[in-house]
């Protein structure tokens, strides 16, 4: 039996609208169902339906939005104790047209200053970095205002790598350039343990998408585990001594959007339960499998009987 374990996640929130017509673009008539958002929110949720104990540090506007999210994590079981709440923020919201299910188009309304770039790095003191068994990072934190200050202080702060994660979670929007982003991932990584992210993310991290190539450039720069996203191909899952690739479930996609943070709350699952890489792939990939069948991201995450039912049924199917 996996003991539960702590969990510090940093980043990212918002209130996501998600259209409801499939195929259907931001052009067209359409009704939205209301979620929580944003990646590393989103990865709190998982690894608290999986049995974790996360604590988020983020932060909300000062608006009837915030005060939805704060309420909804609690119902999760996500600690809310470092929510700030902005007084003079607003909550930022994300609308997501299924055009196409599996690569949703995807506005972000939110300002440069948006709540959660304003984490301070007094918020947590070094002994608390180092007292969670996991610290999940987003790479979107990396990009804008003190809360980039604050992840870089707490990441050279952490004693051991060990299960300090980065989630390469690149969104160009938020970047200057390319270049930047690839300047704070590298500087990241170099403090990591364990690093995950699609091809595309890779490309913007080590300068290439190519899997084998791009796990070669994550493991040269330090990590002992790198994951590489194939999408339709599955996953790639590289140490040092050992490199597996996890074909995908075959699921009809309702949205593509959560499937990369359910399989970030299984990774997260799979590492502390001492499981195999290869173990790790496959419970991640049916995670993120489950999720994109659904509408939804942080509302239909998976807790583990779900989703080992789930597993059971397409390996009996």
């Amino acid at each position: 039996m996996t003991t539960s374990v702590s969990v510090l996640v940093v980043g990212r929130v918002s209130v996501d609208l998600y259209a409801r017509e499939l195929g259907a673009s931001f052009l067209e008539s359409q009704t939205f169902n209301k979620s929580i958002g944003g990646s590393p929110t989103n990865v709190a949720v998982a690894a608290a339906k999986l049995g974790h104990r996360p604590t988020l540090i983020t932060k909300v506007g000062d608006d009837p939005l915030g005060r939805y999210v704060i309420s909804r994590l609690q119902t999760w079981g996500v600690d809310t104790s470092r929510i700030t709440v902005e007084k003079h923020g607003l909550t930022p919201v994300v609308l997501a047209a299924m055009d196409p299910p599996e690569d949703p188009q995807v506005i972000f309304h939110r300002s440069n200053q948006s709540p959660d770039t304003t984490i301070q790095p007094a918020e947590l003191s070094e002994q608390e970095v180092n007292a969670f068994d996991i610290f999940w990072l987003s790479g979107g934190t990396l990009a804008q205002g003190t809360t980039a200050v604050a992840v870089s202080k707490w990441l050279s702060q952490r004693v051991s790598r060990r299960h300090t994660i980065f989630d390469l979670d690149y969104r160009p929007s938020f970047w200057q350039s390319i270049d930047d982003a690839r300047r704070a991932a590298v500087s990241a990584i170099s403090r990591c343990d364990v690093v995950v992210g699609n091809l595309a993310e890779c490309f913007m991290a080590v300068g290439t998408s190519e899997p084998d190539r791009a796990a070669d450039e994550l493991l040269t720069l330090g990590v002992s585990l790198a994951v590489v996203k194939m999408g339709a191909e599955g996953v790639l899952l590289a140490s040092q001594n050992e490199r597996v690739r996890v074909p995908p479930l075959q699921v009809k996609v309702v949205c593509g959007l959560g499937a990369g943070d359910a399989f970030g709350g299984a990774l997260i699952h799979g590492l502390v339960s001492g499981w195999s890489i290869r173990n790790i792939g496959e419970f991640a990939n049916a995670a993120g499998a489950y999720v994109a069948s659904h509408l939804a991201c942080a509302d239909v995450m998976p807790d583990l009987a779900q989703l080992t039912e789930f597993m059971n049924n397409k390996i009996q199917g």
